[in-house]
């Protein structure tokens, strides 16, 4: 029986007050680790201790070069322990080596920008009106709540950890009950660099337990949630009822673009990339293709040969492209979809099926898809199907394409290949995304914000100023007039 792990209560290390669950490899089943599930009661007990040790001077007021300096070490203990992290990371959500390494550096990157941008942020002194001096000052919320998703998890709790903490607030992690480990490790790294005890826990658990006791809590002044939409506006109401602030990164049916201009060679690699790395499991993923009609042969038989090349396998070989999928409830559900797809008249040009033989029977692997002879109001084109498919499409013009690529409830990113910058710079203006990429995809900066619109989202997460979603604004007057106020004599 493997030794039942630890989590990050209050801060203290104990087991959870909840089952006692396993976190699997997907690429063949086996358990990773057992963890108790953390409860509502080890979520009240958390934030509460949150919330008092927020209040003590040592973090809420701690000089900005100060708390930059402790983050600045988190980065490097990341950095120190990149491929240990990068292995965790493999076993608990299945990626492939290569790309959890990637992910690990990432999360390192950006405990250094936020580290930077907490010493180098400055208040304003606003223009006075009349006998006074006016400055805006931002400060901490208190305890916010950082809600995490599966796919990328060391990744996406280090965009919202970060800068929560840089911030001066007190975090509540509530990573995916399915990949719990690189937020404990995280956790852990923090009170090694210095964050105080109490300010960072790590619950994990069910979402329908844990993070809904953490939303409701009175003392939890923000939550920032990566997920599903459903999810998503569930918390927005129970958020609505506490007039509190939400930054919500949710669903996505990114469209990407391939005009008859196009670099064929960079289009096909990028469209493969943005579909199938990380197995289609990402929200921003380019699932639906819009390929000019007098391109459209050439293209799909180029993109179709080099889909049928991409490697398939073992997580931990450097040279596998797509692992497996999280579970096999997930990998269920795509086929669902997949014969959704059939069922309402699409042809399977690619894929469709699962890999059988050695590894592949052990976990759970599926291949990469493609689909044609759909239109764009087919379910397979307007749900989120999370997984590796992608849905092949034709326009004429760019007014057809723009009516079919924003018809959709999403609006998270989109991809647009041509060599006609006029027509890039047009195109992408009126595209209805958070995020536009021309002659490439799934390229990431911490430095600059990522947003979605529509059912995609609310809120702005990375950049410069991303660290004032975890403040509130406060207005400061100081009198200057030497007599007093004549309104009381």
């Amino acid at each position: 029986m493997t030794q039942v792990m630890p989590i990050l209560v209050g801060g203290e290390w104990r087991r959870g007050g909840g089952d006692v669950y396993a976190s699997r490899y997907p690429a063949d089943d086996s358990v990773t680790a057992e963890l108790a599930a953390a409860t509502a009661a080890d979520a009240d007990e958390a934030i509460r201790v949150a919330d008092a040790a927020w209040r003590r001077s040592e973090w809420r007021d701690l000089a900005p070069h100060a708390r930059a300096a402790i983050l600045y070490r988190i980065g490097a203990l990341i950095r120190e322990r990149a491929e240990e992290l990068a292995q965790l990371q493999r076993r608990d959500n299945g990626k492939p080596i290569g790309e959890t390494r990637a992910l690990v550096a990432s999360a390192a990157g950006t405990f250094q920008f936020f580290a930077a941008a907490c010493e180098t942020l400055e208040e304003t002194l606003t223009p006075p009106r009349g006998d006074y001096l006016t400055m805006s000052i931002h400060e901490p919320l208190g305890v916010v709540a950082a809600i995490t998703p599966w796919n990328s998890p060391i990744a996406s709790e280090a965009q919202k950890l970060a800068p929560a903490l840089a911030a001066g607030n007190a975090v509540v992690v509530k990573p995916a009950e399915v990949t719990p480990l690189a937020a404990l490790e995280l956790g852990r790294i923090c009170g090694e660099a210095g964050v105080p005890k109490g300010v960072v826990s790590v619950l994990p658990g069910k979402g329908s337990i844990v993070g809904d006791a953490i939303v409701r809590h009175p003392l939890v002044k923000k939550v920032s949630f990566t997920g599903g939409t459903t999810t998503g506006r569930a918390l927005a109401a129970i958020a609505a009822q506490k007039l509190m602030p939400v930054t919500l990164e949710l669903g996505g049916k990114s469209p990407t673009i391939v005009f008859e201009d196009a670099d064929l060679d960079h289009a096909v690699n990028g469209v493969l990339f943005g579909i199938f790395s990380s197995s289609g499991e990402s929200c921003i993923a380019g699932a639906r293709l819009f390929v000019h009609e007098a391109i459209r042969a050439e293209f799909l038989e180029r993109l179709l040969a080099k889909a049928a090349a991409l490697r398939v396998g073992d997580p931990a070989d450097p040279r596998t492209q797509m692992g497996p999928l999280v579970t096999a409830k997930h990998r269920e559900s795509i086929e669902r979809y997949v014969q959704l797809g059939r069922d309402e008249g699409g042809r399977v040009l690619a894929g469709g099926e699962r890999p059988r033989g050695g590894i592949y029977d052990a976990g759970w692997f599926y291949k990469p898809t493609i689909l044609d002879g759909l239109p764009n109001s087919a379910r397979v084109c307007q749900e989120e199907i999370f997984g590796p498919v992608l849905v092949a499409l034709a326009f004429r013009d760019e007014e057809e394409l723009l009516a079919q690529a924003n018809d959709s409830v999403y609006g998270l990113a989109a991809g647009i290949w041509t060599r006609d910058y006029k027509r890039a710079w047009r195109v992408a203006r009126r595209l209805e995304a958070g995020t536009v990429w021309i002659n490439t995809y799934k390229q990431f900066s911490i430095s600059t914000p990522f947003t979605g619109i529509k059912q995609s989202g609310l809120g702005i997460e990375k950049g410069r100023l991303g660290i004032l979603q975890y403040k509130h604004q406060k207005s400061l007057y100081w009198g200057l007039n030497a007599q007093p106020l004549p309104w009381a004599d």
